[in-house]
């Protein structure tokens, strides 16, 4: 082994950190994770945070004690890593087809029966049914619906009435809810664009599921809602519970939709490598540090000043008006912060969460489900 390489403890100054390296303010977060509790608890739905984007047992655990029931996740692998975490009452968001999946499935509902997964289709509930009943189990399952977003989900109405007359012949499946995810309206930055459009995708959620009830099926739960939509579908007759996950640190790309809802608790902390001119520095944190699916991060407390990714290990700091003169105020060994413009890609690139108070660390999580994709 070549070299020495410190080892951050809890207790340490975030001084110690080499870069890049994912921080995240434990005050901020805390205040999100409060925040959106609160604004749930007088309502009659519950919260299910969806996991994917914390990817942390740690943090899952957290969530569960300030009044969360249960998690969401979106891959089999990511369930693998919960359930060993303690977290038990899972939803798998995605529809689980292919054998390889299908046996880790079985395995993980022996040992932990509360997992509850997605249908929208006959052919996928029907391998689902054969796999559980092969292992002599059952599993219980939601009808996925598209409710606009165009992606996976069976039609809601007539279609979906007829799947789930065809999953309730199937003796290894029970179902007992439905799913309608409004992703594709997460991000409108009109509020009142973003509450009609989610308001129809909410009736048709809603409908399908008394549709259903009336039709014998025991639909106990109706989940749906995003951090953009959340608080819109709670407020609809019949959603029982609701899916956020990106509130817990936030990102640009949702802040720039809600407004200061909530805090951007968690940046990328890095440093200042080359000066090639007054109106240019190069820092040490590029395309394996922060994600570009939803725009550029933002150099934390420099507005004036934008990021640009120079490749994998670099990116560049400049005047965000072109117009601009002068010199950056950033010298080589200067440390900048960057909130990310998409909270979920960026946390996969990473292996440890640095939770600070006050400069110092206080909790270091590993990202668990990192690049569980499976």
């Amino acid at each position: 082994m070549y070299g020495f390489m410190y080892q951050p403890q809890v207790g340490d100054s975030l001084d110690v950190l080499d870069t890049p390296a994912m921080i995240v303010d434990l005050a901020l977060m805390e205040g999100n994770i409060a925040s959106l509790m609160k604004r749930f608890r007088a309502r009659n739905v519950q919260v299910r945070p969806h996991l994917k984007t914390v990817k942390s047992p740690d943090l899952a655990l957290r969530l569960l004690a300030a009044g969360a029931i249960g998690g969401c996740v979106a891959k089999v692998s990511e369930a693998e890593v919960m359930v060993e975490g303690g977290i038990e009452d899972l939803l798998i968001t995605t529809e689980i087809v292919g054998k390889p999946k299908l046996a880790r499935l079985v395995d993980l509902l022996q040992a932990h029966p509360l997992i509850k997964v997605v249908v929208d289709s006959v052919v996928g509930a029907r391998e689902l049914n054969a796999a559980v009943g092969a292992a002599g189990l059952e599993a219980n399952v939601l009808l996925d619906l598209n409710v606009g977003q165009n992606r996976c989900g069976a039609t809601p109405g007539a279609e979906a009435l007829d799947l789930a007359r065809q999953i309730g012949d199937m003796e290894h499946l029970q179902l007992i809810g439905v799913q309608g995810y409004e992703g594709h309206l997460q991000h409108i930055h009109d509020q009142q664009e973003r509450q009609q459009r989610c308001q129809q995708a909410m009736r048709a959620l809603t409908e399908t599921a008394e549709h259903l009830r009336t039709a014998g099926f025991p639909i106990q739960i109706v989940t749906t809602g995003g951090t953009g939509t959340a608080e819109f579908c709670a407020d609809f007759d019949g959603i029982t519970e609701v899916q956020p996950g990106s509130f817990v640190f936030m990102d640009t790309d949702y802040r720039n939709a809600l407004g200061p809802v909530y805090s951007n608790a968690l940046t990328i902390l890095s440093t200042v490598i080359s000066r090639p001119s007054p109106d240019c520095v190069i820092i040490d944190a590029g395309l394996k540090s922060l994600s570009t699916d939803s725009g550029m991060a933002e150099p934390k407390g420099l507005a004036q000043i934008a990021y640009q990714p120079k490749g994998d290990e670099h990116g560049a700091l400049s005047w965000r008006n072109e117009n601009a003169v002068g010199e950056l105020p950033l010298q080589i060994g200067d440390r900048v912060e960057l909130i990310p413009s998409h909270i979920d890609t960026t946390i996969n690139l990473h292996d440890t969460y640095y939770a600070y108070r006050d400069g110092r660390i206080e909790a270091i999580w590993p990202v668990a489900a990192r690049g569980k994709v499976q």
